[in-house]
Order: structure tokens, then C-alpha cells, then sequence
């Protein structure tokens, strides 16, 4: 191995460096906008278009075949229903007994009609979830975006967005789309029934349903959509959480603090609560306008036609005829009025996911990231030799400097043991070699991603057997029974599969094992695996030196190129260089055996 730069940087370090990327700022909440359709677009829109657009569209045609049969039958039950009550004012059996055996055929039919239309609606939002519930996970795992989301504080509970707001979105989305061509299939069947009975009624009903959506939308509009957005995210805020009390369950036991986690959900839980008063409040409100609207359209058609019908120039069944038609129509026209509760809601899950869609979905790159990505720190594939050429690194989302233009080199078979006071910045220089962080500059090269085998403090215990846990992230295929066995006997784990009943053994390994069982687990993945590099971030913390000294000589005894953080002096022996982090930025990089 060979240094580029000088052995001692020391203070002569010069003081200008790339600035770190601006904070963001936190989330507004979203409005009912042309800017809100242009974020329903741009999440909608790839499911539509992509490989999946011909069956999308044929289950949509068929839903709007499927509505204009049902809105059809809707108009003829009406007016068989005006036929029947003009027949019993009337005191004419024939006529009333034929409307009813009309209305009866009508019926057979607008029953399977109706149960058929939901089943296709709610048959689209599934499929239509399943495809972009992938589209989002292919973007969120593609170059483990989703570590760096985790520090994002623009970004909360990503996790719930895909579960829960995607499930959301398309299943609001199928349902608002057909409820508002609905109402225009009956706007345009019943207008014409409502006008050829009182154009009154029709003019009426205009203005009648112009100034309810008026309200609606600027009386109630943007204080339900705020509100709504922010019970999204403080509920998701307390299931997160439940979940982390539930994962460190353990060290909370022992550390007895359930009285400060309690006080830390409380607050949490408070916050939702609270929220959650202030919007039902808002939606009182609302409920009390809707109800009002609605049940006006009770009594306003029959004090219009009163006149006509008792003058005896219109009939009673044509006076309920034209009640149906002017029912329907209102509900038509006054769609926001009726469905604002539910689209508030729907546009504050839209504003949620269309920002995780553009920090994660392909062709939806977040342009504050783009922006930055000329100044961050570039890694590259090399062939035989692990490479930093004049790194200067800082804290993700922070202007804090942690190393200022390191450069070096590791050829196969060299050590490198990292060194210096806490906080320096150690580990964080192992997540720039692994390409983790990258704010700075700089260019990294390593070996090839399979070639490189990263060991932190804490192994990751998958969910599986333990032949699963020997293996990960490999496909567990890959070695034969008797060689797994040998493998958790190189890395001080023999008996455990006879402990745990064998190798297909289910359990969960994260509380089964110990700490230094799962260390030594983590080396039993890197021996299957054989790379050309091992990065150990105090990978031995919990194992003694016995145990610690042997499973490094074995890693040596591969040829593995070794880069390690270890607080023991005794690993020191296996590596060949020391990189010394001093803080500040500043780094000094000394042969092993001149290290003091």
C-alpha cells in the first residue's frame, strides 16, 4: 500500500472546501390547486402509460360500460317509480301493476349491475396498487435510497407512505375518477328529464349548487386539507414510535425506562389527538353545511311544482319524477360538496406521495438532490485496488467537516486500521467507502460490490432459517449442508445448528443469539463468501481477544484486503497502515509498526 498524499497533514490543511448542501425545509402542507392535479399526474401517470396501460385501460373500459348500463337502468327505475304513483293517484290497476313488473325487470338487472361495477372498481385499485407498490420499492431500494432517506426530516415514515398511502391513493383515486364520471353520465341523463318537466327547477339548481361548491371550497377548503395532512403524518409518527419501543424492547427492560418512553409516546400520541379534535371540530362544521345542502333538495322541487300539481295540469307521479331527476342531478352537480371530507383527505395523501416519488422513482428526481449531485463524492469500480483520491467528507445535511482531502491506496492482501477519538468520524469514513455518504468531493474506487463484504457492530439478523443466516444476502442454495457446518465452526459456532434444530431452524435470531454470537455469525457470511475486501466497523466489539485474534487471522489467511475500526491494540498486528483521524478534518496515515 501507498499513500498519494503527505504521511502528517497536521495543520497545514487549507480552509476552503465544497459547502455542504442546504437544510431543508420541512413540509408544507398541501392545497386544493391546479398544483395538487399536477402532483396526481405525475404519480398516476406511469401506471397508465407503462407496460401495464392495456389492461389498465380495458378494466376501465369495461367499469364505464359496466356505469352507463347502471345509470340507464337508474333512469328507467325512475321512471317506472313516477308511472306507479301517477297509477295508484289515479286508482288505475292495469297501470300500476305494469310499472311494477317493469321496476321488477329493471331491478334484476341493476342488481348484479351494481355488484359488478364494485367489483371491477375495486379490482383496478388492486392491480393498480400491485404495480406501483413495486414501482415505488424499485426506487427506494435503487442505490439504497432508502438509507439516505432515513436522516431526511422532509421525508417522514417512508415505510407508511408505501404501505398505506399507496394503498390509499389508488384506491381514492379509482373511486373519486368514477364517482366524478358518474355524475356526469347522470348530469347528462336526468338534466334532460329534469328540463322537459320545469326548466324553473333546472335554473334553480344551477345557482343552488354553484354557491354550495363555493363554500366548500373556500370555507372549508384549505384548514380540512391542513389538517388532514398533518393527522397523516402524526399518526405515523406514533406508530413509529410503538414500533422502535417494540424493537428495543430489550434495552429499554433493562435500562427500566418505561416511564420516559411512555412520556416520549404520550407526547406522540398527543399530537394526534390533538390534531384529531381540531379537525372532527372543522368536519362538524362541514357535516352540518352538507346536511343542510342535501336536505333542502327534500322539499324545494315540490314547493317549485306545487302549483302545477294542485291546478291538476301535472301529475303527482310526474311531480315525483321530477323529485328523482332533481335529486340526481344535484347530486351530481354538488359532487365536491357531498365528497369534500373524503377529497381532503385524498389531497393530503397525494402531496405525501408524490414527494416520496420524487426522491425515489426513476425519471422523479428531487431537483434539490440533482442539484447537488456535481459536489458529491463519486464512486467508481476499480480492478484490483481499493482507491481514495482526495475525499473531503461531511455530514450528510450538515455543514460539519469530518475529513479533508484524504487520499490513498489498498492493494490485495494490505491492512488499513482506522484510528482517533471518538467522533471523528471513523465510521462515517466507512460509509463513504461503502457509498453510503457521499456529501463532499472526491472519488472513490473500489472493488466490485461482490467482491466487498461489510461487517458493522450490530449484524443484521434476517428473518429465516439459519442456513438463511449464514448466507445472507446470498441465495441460500449456494453450499451444501456439511459445508455450513464447517463454516460455523471456522467462525467459533459449532453446535449451534444442533442447538437451534438445524439448519432450516426458524427463529428469531436477533433475541436467540447474543451479541458475540452474532458477530461471529457476521464472520461466518464473509468466510462463505470469500471477498477480496473486508470493512470491519468494530466488528469484534463483543467477542474476546482469544476469539477476536483468531477469526482475524483467519481473514488474514484469505488475502482479503482488511479495513478495520477496532479499539483493541492487539488487532493492530494484522494490518499493515494506520489511518489516524484527529478531528477537524485533519488525518495522519503512519506504517502500522510506527504507530503509538
Amino acid at each position: 500500500m501507498s499513500a498519494i498524499a503527505p504521511a502528517d497533514i497536521g495543520s497545514t490543511l487549507p480552509t476552503d472546501g465544497p459547502a455542504a448542501p442546504p437544510r431543508r425545509r420541512a413540509a408544507r402542507p398541501p392545497t386544493l390547486s391546479m398544483a395538487a392535479w399536477k402532483q396526481f399526474m405525475e404519480v398516476a401517470r406511469p401506471y397508465w402509460v407503462g407496460g401495464q396501460r392495456r389492461s389498465a385501460w380495458a378494466l376501465l373500459g369495461m367499469l364505464i360500460v359496466v356505469m352507463l348500463c347502471e345509470t340507464q337502468l337508474a333512469v328507467m327505475l325512475v321512471s317506472r317509480t313516477g308511472d306507479m304513483t301517477s297509477a295508484l293517484a289515479a286508482r288505475d290497476a292495469d297501470r300500476f301493476w305494469t310499472a311494477v313488473r317493469w321496476s321488477l325487470v329493471v331491478l334484476a338487472f341493476a342488481a348484479p349491475t351494481y355488484a359488478g361495477y364494485y367489483y371491477l372498481r375495486d379490482y383496478l385499485g388492486n392491480h393498480w396498487r400491485r404495480w406501483l407498490t413495486h414501482h415505488f420499492l424499485d426506487g427506494y431500494l435503487h442505490r439504497r435510497r432508502y438509507y439516505e432517506l432515513g436522516g431526511r426530516e422532509d421525508l417522514d415514515n417512508p415505510d407508511q407512505r408505501i404501505s398505506e398511502d399507496i394503498n390509499t391513493f389508488t384506491g381514492r383515486s379509482i373511486n373519486f375518477a368514477l364517482i366524478f364520471l358518474g355524475s356526469l353520465m347522470q348530469l347528462v341523463a336526468f338534466s334532460a328529464v329534469l328540463w322537459s318537466i320545469s326548466k324553473t327547477l333546472v335554473l334553480f339548481l344551477a345557482v343552488y349548487a354553484a354557491f354550495g361548491t363555493f363554500v366548500a371550497l373556500y370555507v372549508f377548503g384549505a384548514p380540512l386539507i391542513r389538517l388532514n395532512f398533518w393527522q397523516l403524518r402524526r399518526e405515523a409518527d406514533f406508530r413509529f414510535g410503538l414500533m422502535r419501543f417494540r424493537e428495543n424492547a430489550e434495552s429499554i427492560a433493562f435500562y427500566r425506562g418505561e416511564a420516559q418512553e411512555r412520556a416520549e409516546l404520550n407526547t406522540r400520541f398527543q399530537a394526534a389527538f390533538a390534531n384529531y379534535g381540531r379537525l372532527i371540530r372543522k368536519q362538524r362544521t362541514l357535516n352540518l353545511f352538507q346536511r343542510a345542502f342535501s336536505q333542502l333538495t327534500l322539499v324545494v322541487p315540490s314547493i317549485i311544482l306545487a302549483n302545477e300539481v294542485l291546478s291538476g295540469r301535472m301529475e303527482v307521479g310526474r311531480a315525483v319524477q321530477a323529485g328523482g331527476a332533481f335529486a340526481a342531478v344535484l347530486g351530481a352537480v354538488g359532487l365536491i360538496v357531498d365528497n369534500f371530507e373524503g377529497l381532503s383527505r385524498f389531497v393530503a395523501g397525494i402531496d405525501r406521495l408524490h414527494a416520496l416519488a420524487r426522491a425515489v422513482v426513476p425519471g422523479d428526481a428531487d431537483p434539490e438532490a440533482a442539484a447537488s449531485a456535481g459536489q458529491e463524492i463519486r464512486s467508481e469500480c476499480g480492478d484490483d485496488e481499493l482507491c481514495v483520491e482526495n475525499v473531503t467528507l461531511y455530514v450528510p445535511r450538515s455543514d460539519r467537516l469530518l475529513i479533508r482531502d484524504l487520499s490513498l491506496r489498498l492493494g490485495p492482501g494490505d491492512g488499513l486500521m482506522i484510528a482517533g477519538p471518538s467522533g471523528c468520524g471513523k465510521s462515517s469514513l466507512l460509509r463513504a467507502l461503502a457509498g453510503l455518504w457521499r456529501t463532499g468531493s472526491g472519488t472513490v474506487r473500489t472493488l466490485a460490490p461482490e467482491q466487498v463484504c461489510f461487517l458493522p457492530q450490530r449484524p443484521y439478523m434476517q428473518l429465516g432459517t439459519l442456513r438463511h443466516q449464514i448466507l445472507y444476502p446470498a441465495d441460500g442454495r449456494a453450499h451444501t449442508d456439511e459445508e455450513l457446518l464447517e463454516l460455523l465452526d471456522a467462525a467459533h459456532l459449532g453446535g449451534l445448528a444442533e442447538r437451534v434444530g438445524g439448519l432450516d431452524a426458524v427463529r428469531d435470531w436477533d433475541k436467540l443469539l447474543s451479541m458475540g454470537e452474532q458477530q461471529r455469525m457476521a464472520f461466518a457470511r464473509v468466510l462463505s463468501r470469500r471477498p477480496r475486501a473486508v470493512i470491519l466497523d468494530e466488528a469484534t466489539s463483543a467477542l474476546d481477544a482469544a476469539t477476536e485474534a483468531a477469526l482475524y487471522q483467519r481473514l488474514r489467511d484469505t488475502g482479503a484486503t482488511l479495513i478495520s475500526i477496532a479499539h483493541r491494540r492487539a488487532v493492530l498486528r494484522y494490518h499493515t497502515q494506520v489511518l489516524e483521524l484527529q478531528g477537524g478534518g485533519s488525518w495522519r496515515l503512519v506504517p502500522a509498526r510506527e504507530f503509538s
